[in-house]
């Protein structure tokens, strides 16, 4: 009975040190910067990285990288994005109607659609 279970224990600890097949994983080295700021200065970074969005990490990599951080689109600059890509799929249906033979009614609503568009674009430069 002893050696049935000695022989269990192996048999599991053969399994658990078992390589499983496949490609080995590939490891990504990254090199560890340390900065020191005063609390003015950190203070400073994640107030410009809240308003771009993004963390203080990205911010700094970013501004050490490109010089430059591109804020992310504000509430209202996502709705327009939202709305366009609303009409974009209408216009999308329009041109299956103009394609099945109703170009009249196409013609029509695409008309409302580019004022839609035209009125987001005003909002949008202001």
């Amino acid at each position: 009975m002893v050696a049935k279970e000695t022989e269990a224990d192996m048999i599991s600890e053969e399994r658990q040190t078992k390589h499983k097949g496949g490609r080995p994983r590939t490891q990504v080295s990254r090199a560890v910067t340390s900065l020191r700021l005063t609390k003015a200065e950190k203070f400073i970074i994640k107030n410009k990285a809240c308003k771009a969005g993004i963390c203080i990490t990205a911010y700094i990599r970013q501004m050490a990288i490109h010089g430059k951080v591109s804020a992310r689109l504000s509430e209202e600059e996502g709705q327009f994005v939202r709305e366009l890509v609303g009409i974009s799929n209408n216009l999308n249906q329009l041109v299956k109607k103009a394609n099945a033979g109703q170009f009249l009614s196409a013609i029509l609503e695409f008309e409302k659609y580019r004022n839609i568009i035209d009125e987001l674009l005003e909002k949008l430069r202001k």
